[in-house]
């Protein structure tokens, strides 16, 4: 059965501090050329629960 072709992929990160997310931002943008994508967008979102703080990163990547 042909699976298709890989078009677009949106994956979604969980981190622990703001610096991880842009260090995950900046690896993913680094990576594009040999990765054979291209880095269309990317978020991320600071949450906060009692105490507990993370982030979460966003990137789409299109093939």
């Amino acid at each position: 059965m042909n699976e298709g072709l890989l078009l677009k992929r949106t994956e979604e990160f969980m981190v622990n501090t703001e610096e991880e997310a842009k260090a995950l931002i900046e690896n993913a943008k680094a990576k594009q050329l040999e990765g054979g994508y291209e880095l269309t967008s990317y978020s991320s979102t600071k949450k906060c629960k009692k105490d507990e703080s993370w982030v979460i990163v966003k990137l789409v990547k299109v093939y």
